[in-house]
């Protein structure tokens, strides 16, 4: 299974590559079904290896990673180290990988529309795929570093071109921050790795056998510096701004891995990396962690609350939901932390579907201003009780699967951060709010001479992401244990180092 792993994570790339040199250029209906292929066989890889991961391994051993490969990438022996080609997963990291890949393969369904230079664009998703599912299978910190990287200019590309409105200015926006929190991050793992003793190391495993110093610099400076980088993707308030802006001038399957995806690299890295490798600093950390997620949920909301311009709702509302993942994680218990990576899988199923109906809305009518739509219902039938089942979803009605996420979170932040978690809430009242405005405003009243004749959605590659997203939805919120039992191995190793 560890060749299916390597296979998972760079066959995207290896499409990327036919596809540049193999494909003609002005053969969109190539690139599309290419791109289709590569995706879905990644897809079905990571289905593969979620049916052979082990979810009862006993006990929690010292290394919980399955489906290792790992080699000496560059050998720096006389600089007293090396960086490894290291990759595995565990619960955690193999959920993130069948949330990654499956939203690919709805990325590219919903891009089968595309006609501005369709293989360019192709061989950018691709890539886009490989740099993302590196980030969640690498367990060294320079390959973790090189991937979380490699995004950068995929996404610029994607945005840049294939974007609307300030499309330069949102794609610019996007890397500058990214970049920033990246100095940060880079900084804070070169530090952690040659502070590791006995023997400096990048290896994440060993690292959780080491004992890491601060010779270089103190842990408290190490964990803040790498924090500003997860703090900047997952986003969370002040760090935020950046986002808005890149989902808005998006095109719709960007906008769908921005959320689904991209964002929860954060997430990821402070579960993975913070709270793993420094789960002391960790605890010291955990009052402001929970702060700033009280104001994030809080803030996000309300600014949802004001919006007009459909995506930007959406955005904002990311802001929000992406504070329940740091609640969670602030609380360092078994529950909310489960109820954190939980929320990372939901909100990018849920978060996807709205994204992906707001395309749709816009590709019939041309807007995204609420006050210029209403009565969508009496023509768009369809979309409008997906896009409700969506909104209803992402306010957390139980028996879809952002209830359970949100549950776990609250339930096991309650007893430690009391005042952040009724903050948090609240967050939930402000959510209904502005999704059952949304709706009301966009889908039900009377019928607009203007949208009498607006066609719904009837592309099959439309539907059946709709339907594949909906599925997962109701699925997840019915019988959570279909990710809970394979997340629940991760977070035991997670809690086992918090003692």
């Amino acid at each position: 299974m560890n060749g299916v792993l390597v296979f998972t994570v760079f066959f995207p790339a290896v499409a990327a590559a036919v596809l540049m040199l193999a494909v003609p250029r002005d053969s969109q209906g190539q690139a599309k079904w290419l791109a289709l292929m590569a995706t879905g066989a990644s897809f079905a890889a990571s289905v593969v290896l979620v049916f052979a991961f082990d979810r009862h391994p006993g006990e929690v051993a010292a290394n919980p990673f399955q489906f290792e490969s790992q080699g000496t990438w560059i050998d720096a022996a006389s600089a007293g180290f090396d960086v490894q080609f290291h990759l595995g997963v565990d619960g955690l990291g193999v959920t993130m990988v069948l949330l990654t890949t499956f939203l690919f393969v709805i990325a590219t369904l919903i891009s089968f529309g595309v006609t501005l230079r369709p293989k360019e664009y192709f061989i950018w998703l691709l890539a886009l795929e490989t740099g993302g599912l590196g980030v969640f299978t690498s367990l060294d910190l320079l390959m973790f570093f090189f991937f979380w990287e490699v995004e950068l200019l995929p996404m610029y590309m994607l945005i840049s071109i294939w974007g609307s409105g300030r499309k330069e200015y949102s794609a610019m926006k996007f890397v500058l921050y990214t970049v920033a929190g990246s100095a940060f991050m880079l900084v804070g793992f070169l530090a952690m790795g040659f502070s590791a003793q006995p023997d400096p190391t990048f290896d994440m495993v060993a690292l959780q056998q080491s004992t890491i110093g601060d010779a270089l610099l103190p842990l408290w400076v190490i964990f803040g510096f790498i924090f500003i980088a997860f703090a900047v993707k997952l986003p969370m308030f002040p760090l935020h701004t950046w986002l808005p802006d890149a989902h808005t001038d998006a095109p719709t399957a960007v906008s769908v891995i921005l959320a689904g995806v991209l964002l929860k690299m954060g997430g990821y890295g402070m579960l993975r990396i913070l709270v793993t490798l420094l789960p002391e600093t960790a605890k010291d950390y955990g009052v402001w962690m929970a702060t700033l997620a009280a104001i994030s949920v809080i803030y996000g909301a309300v600014l949802t609350l004001r919006q007009k311009d459909l995506k930007r709702l959406v955005a904002y509302s990311s802001v929000s939901h992406m504070g329940y993942v740091l609640l969670g994680v602030a609380a360092l218990g078994h529950l909310s932390m489960s109820g954190a990576a939980l929320q990372m899988f939901t909100h990018g199923t849920i978060t996807g579907l709205l994204f992906l109906m707001v395309g749709v809305i816009y590709d019939r009518t041309h807007t995204r201003d609420i006050d210029q739509l209403g009565g969508l219902a009496h023509t768009m039938p369809l979309t409008a009780t997906v896009m409700i089942i969506a909104g209803l979803a992402s306010l957390g009605l139980p028996a879809l699967s952002g209830f359970v996420a949100e549950l776990f979170v609250f339930l096991g932040s309650f007893d430690k951060y009391t005042l952040p978690t009724i903050a948090a809430v609240i967050g939930i009242l402000l959510s209904a709010g502005y999704i059952t405005w949304m709706a009301q405003r966009v889908f039900f009243g009377p019928r607009h001479e203007r949208w009498a004749h607006v066609p719904d959605a009837d592309q099959w590659w439309e539907r059946v992401p709709m339907a594949a997203l909906v599925l997962v939805i109701v699925a997840v919120g019915v019988r959570p244990s279909l990710v809970v039992d394979v997340l629940d191995s991760g977070m035991l190793n997670i809690v086992q180092r918090l003692g």
